[in-house]
């Protein structure tokens, strides 16, 4: 291969490497909440949830009504997870996400 068609070609796999992020469906999962929990400002009562992830932005919907959005990031524990589960810190505010047979947690920002 001469200079040229490197150069090519690694341009080529430099544009592929970043078409790729605009390809990735949203993270979608349905979660359960079994008291009332504060994501961002808002107060979620008990009930069944979406989650909509896409990279460090969540949405809630209920139904077919957004309820609530909030940010945060995703983080890789040691251990997958047996279940779905919400973990909630003190004041009800949600901490993170964790989703069944996945190491991988979403973190909530507050």
């Amino acid at each position: 291969m001469n200079s040229k068609a490197i150069v090519r070609t690694a341009a080529m796999l430099a544009a592929l490497c970043l078409s790729v992020p605009v390809f990735a469906k949203p993270f979608v999962k349905t979660i359960s909440i079994t008291q009332p929990a504060k994501v961002g400002q808002v107060t979620l009562k008990a009930g069944a949830y979406q989650l909509s992830i896409d990279g460090n932005k969540v949405t809630v919907q209920r139904g077919k009504d957004q309820v609530a959005q909030s940010e945060g990031r995703w983080e890789d524990r040691s251990a997958k997870s047996d279940y779905d589960a919400v973990l909630l810190g003190e004041n009800g505010q949600v901490k993170e996400v964790r989703f069944a047979g996945q190491k991988r947690v979403f973190v909530f920002s507050e």
